[in-house]
């Protein structure tokens, strides 16, 4: 049987190099129009006996940092996504397929497509006391999703996926909801009005790409000055954050290099106060004390005064509405202080801590 490689398909990124008779010799597809690469996902057919499979330019993408510990996600049935060993070695990422199946899927996380993406949205939308919206269009034409629930007074504001290659974050989304629409969630409702972008990439997404939307442009540094023709994406959600305001704000991402999950800040903003940064801190210690998959003690540096990025959303937000504003990142490795050795970090981790995070909130959003 003829080995055969794909990647043509929602959220597919590999190319082939070479084909040969024990290993594969692959490189991973740059974003459009952006030198950013790192997500992979692609099927092999045909597979029979030990085949390795070899990234050929992984030292050259954009976290190789991130590669040392890491493992691949393998899958037969596109549902469960265990890590398989995988080497890495003078800028080549290795992983090996032993022939369980002749069919498999690897990826760097167990993906989240749009055609997922389409099948939570129709669900969600159908719910008791949920409002959907378009609000806007990408450069490719997909459409911007939004979710409002409840009816209190605070403004909670939950996005994800600027960063397409970021699945884990769209899983965070799918827990993060299905909490929102359950009885569980009716005392925050009554203090909060959530609102809910559970993809603000959809192009990036259905492109493969890691870090980008179609146009190549990092989502994450354009919320000082969205504009119609680089990011519509951040532009239409701005203008619904303009209107509403903004109490609370969860940027959800993903990090490459640390195996841990943590949160972010507003550090260095021009308006920064010990006790707005206080609020911050209060809910990382919080939700580290309520579930054993998240800590505190590793994380980014911190920006000095003055000094914080007003391009990305967290500090933007945190400045322009006053906003507690966290921007939480998940590991592609594994939550090592809660480890998981068939899995690692995974959907059903990721769907987990969405509740979590929500859990946290109802209990303090009347200190917000």
């Amino acid at each position: 049987m003829t080995l055969s490689i794909n990647a043509a398909f929602d959220g597919g990124n590999i190319r082939v190099v070479a084909v040969h008779d024990t290993h594969v010799d692959l490189e991973i597809v740059r974003d459009h129009q952006s030198d950013f690469f790192q997500w992979f996902y692609f099927r092999a057919a045909g597979l029979t006996g030990r085949t390795t499979f070899r990234i050929l330019n992984a030292g050259q993408s954009a976290y190789p940092f991130g590669w040392p510990g890491y493992k691949t996600r393998a899958s037969t049935d596109l549902e469960h996504w265990r890590m398989i060993d995988t080497r890495y070695t003078d800028g080549v990422l290795e992983f090996d397929w032993s022939g369980e199946s002749e069919l498999a899927w690897f990826g760097y996380f167990a993906p989240y497509t749009m055609e997922m993406h389409a099948h939570l949205i129709a669900r969600i939308a159908a719910r008791a006391g949920v409002t959907h919206r378009e609000l806007g269009q990408t450069l490719d034409g997909q459409a911007i999703d939004y979710f409002r629930v409840g009816s209190g007074e605070k403004q909670v504001w939950l996005y994800g996926r600027q960063h397409p290659g970021e699945s884990m974050t769209e899983w965070w989304m799918e827990g993060a909801l299905d909490w929102l629409t359950s009885d569980a969630a009716q005392p925050l409702l009554a203090k909060a009005t959530v609102h809910v972008v559970p993809n603000m990439n959809p192009d990036g997404t259905r492109r493969g790409h890691l870090r980008t939307n179609a146009a190549g442009v990092n989502l994450n540094r354009e919320w000082h000055a969205p504009s119609a023709e680089r990011s519509p994406e951040v532009l239409c959600v701005l203008a619904e954050m303009d209107r509403t305001g903004v109490t609370f704000a969860m940027d959800v991402h993903g990090d490459e290099a640390i195996a841990a999950n943590f949160i972010a800040g507003f550090e260095g903003i021009p308006s920064w106060t010990d006790a707005h940064g206080e609020k911050f801190y209060d809910f990382g210690r919080r939700l580290a004390a309520h579930t054993p998959d998240f800590q505190t003690e590793l994380g980014y540096a911190k920006s000095a005064p003055g000094k914080a990025n007003l391009s990305m959303s967290t500090n933007q937000l945190a400045e322009r509405f006053g906003a507690v504003s966290v921007t939480l990142e998940m590991p592609f490795k594994d939550h090592d202080p809660n480890a998981d050795a068939e899995y690692g970090w995974s959907a059903e981790r990721s769907k987990r801590l969405g509740v979590s995070c929500l859990e946290v909130l109802s209990e303090m959003i009347d200190e917000l």
